[in-house]
């Protein structure tokens, strides 16, 4: 058993290494190119310097995972997009050792587990804060953006617009995502794992749900076919005693 940990652990941090700062450059210059951004649009949006951002894209500099999410923020888009090419499919498998890990050396990790789809600004992750880190204040999203978290390990205190909120293992919480929020663990003696998932694309509206419209179902294909078959037989044997009705009348 333990050849096999220490060759998965060696894989693992393989995987987590293969995003150079050349690459993260990359990436980041062609999402801002994308969205028709200038490094001075950006910087405003980021809150991070024009000459910081410029650094990072030429691979010259390697940033904070606070600062690249801040970045994302000034993009629309979040932290994942980042960190790797968008996926199609049906379905999305993504080993452990594959999954896009951000760490930063004041001692927390965000392991992205959703995988970047086309047109989808959501992102799902795992969070991992040492014990007595402070991860720092996230800029707000667009408006309309929503943030779900749920805490699986220690103590999680959670600050939404100068508001603290103080979760144990257990809990989760929802908010509107445009708002400043920070993480940190207050305890100094363990730990805090939460996961995070968020949906950054906005929404004029707010985050109001909305009513669906009257006559929308929610039915499987399975559900839709039964349902075509027993409308096509009635109407059937309505045509077959039609006819007879004719013949009997005639």
């Amino acid at each position: 058993m333990r050849p096999h940990s220490t060759n998965h652990q060696k894989a693992t941090t393989k995987a987590e290494r293969a995003l150079s700062l050349a690459d993260l450059g990359k990436r980041v210059r062609e999402e801002r190119l994308r969205r028709g951004q200038s490094l001075e649009e950006l910087a405003k949006r980021s809150r991070v310097s024009r000459s910081m951002i410029s650094a990072i894209e030429r691979g010259a500099k390697a940033a904070t995972v606070l600062v690249l999410d801040r970045i994302a923020t000034g993009l629309g888009t979040s932290l994942a997009r980042l960190l790797t090419y968008e996926t199609r499919g049906r379905v999305i498998l993504s080993p452990r050792e594959k999954q896009p890990v951000a760490r930063d050396q004041s001692g927390w990790e965000r392991r992205i587990l959703s995988p970047v789809l086309p047109g989808v600004e959501f992102e799902f992750m795992r969070t991992t804060l040492g014990p007595g880190v402070d991860a720092g204040t996230f800029l707000p999203h667009a408006h309309g953006a929503r943030e779900y978290v749920a805490v699986e390990k220690g103590t999680l205190l959670l600050t939404i617009d100068g508001e603290p909120h103080t979760l144990q293992a257990g809990d989760s919480i929802y908010y509107d995502g445009d708002c400043l929020h920070a993480f940190a663990n207050p305890l100094h003696n363990q730990s805090c794992v939460y996961y995070l998932a968020m949906d950054v694309s906005g929404d004029a509206a707010g985050t109001l749900h909305r009513r669906a419209p009257a006559d929308f179902s929610v039915t499987s294909p399975q559900e839709q076919t039964a349902t075509s078959n027993a409308l096509g037989s009635k109407a059937a044997l309505q045509g077959k005693n039609g006819k007879r009705a004719g013949r009997s009348g005639g």
